[in-house]
């Protein structure tokens, strides 16, 4: 079963995600941010780059509306999906069991959602809501950390292979390298906890999650994922995200708090 994309396929739920805050720390200025003349971020430069020749991803991010988002969906209460970052009348290719649990979580308006029990996202659904990120790019190691519930991910970037039997987790096991100007990062060792979208898109152990990071700009960094779970889906299929740096800032503490969530959820 195909699941076809479109503006108005969306669920309407209760997604509580907290309004993004403004970042603390401005007007710290980033040395490696390029400058106009008077001093103010030039978002259109070009990329700087880290000591061994590469474009650094390093910065504090917040993704773009994707293509087929909806207008006013913050208004509508619409969740965060991967189909917003697809072009209209794309198709998800969903095995019928996957379809069937997919439905399911839609028809609850994706209520069970991990998050709702402080439990992490997982990827990619990490990135979907307009929640800051951060990205450190040291020798070695590429970190991602997530403002809202204080998530991380760790890339190893120092020559190591997936490992033959991974513990399965939350964020899998995440191995980069650098093609040409793209960051490609291959993640596996997922548990199947996690959902791929606020609406409830499903995953096995199997999925096989792939990244290529393009630094555009100095302001511009653009991510394709492509999915790969021949036990949810019926072939690989990718996506596209662009984000745009948030300059001079950092990262705030955003701690979900189980027993305080519950009583909210609760009280609803």
């Amino acid at each position: 079963m195909r699941l076809r994309i479109t503006t108005l396929h969306t669920v309407l739920f209760g997604l509580l995600l907290s309004t993004p805050l403004p970042a603390q720390w401005f007007n710290q200025p980033d040395p490696r941010i390029p400058r106009t003349k008077d001093g103010k971020p030039d978002l259109t430069a070009k990329a700087p780059r880290a000591a061994d020749g590469h474009p650094d991803l390093s910065g504090v991010w917040i993704r773009r509306e994707g293509e087929s988002t909806p207008a006013g969906y913050s208004d509508k209460g619409l969740a965060f999906t991967i189909s917003w970052f697809m072009p209209k009348n794309a198709e998800i290719p969903l095995r019928p069991a996957a379809a069937a649990i997919f439905r399911e979580r839609a028809a609850r308006d994706g209520g069970g959602r991990p998050p709702e029990r402080c439990l992490p996202y997982g990827i990619p659904s990490a990135m979907l809501p307009p929640e800051p990120f951060k990205i450190v790019q040291t020798p070695g190691l590429t970190l991602i950390l997530y403002e809202e519930m204080v998530d991380f991910r760790q890339i190893f970037t120092d020559g190591r292979k997936h490992p033959k039997s991974p513990n399965p987790a939350w964020y899998g096991f995440s191995v980069g390298k650098w093609v040409g100007e793209t960051f490609e990062v291959e993640t596996v060792g997922f548990n199947d906890q996690t959902w791929l979208d606020g609406l409830g898109l499903p995953h096995s152990e199997e999925l096989r999650f792939t990244e290529r990071f393009q630094r555009l700009t100095a302001g511009h960094l653009q991510m394709e994922a492509t999915i790969d779970d021949p036990k949810m889906y019926t072939r690989p299929w990718t996506f596209k995200i662009d984000f745009n740096v948030i300059p001079d800032a950092d990262l705030i503490e955003n701690v979900c708090e189980n027993e305080k969530d519950a009583i909210h959820q609760v009280a609803k």
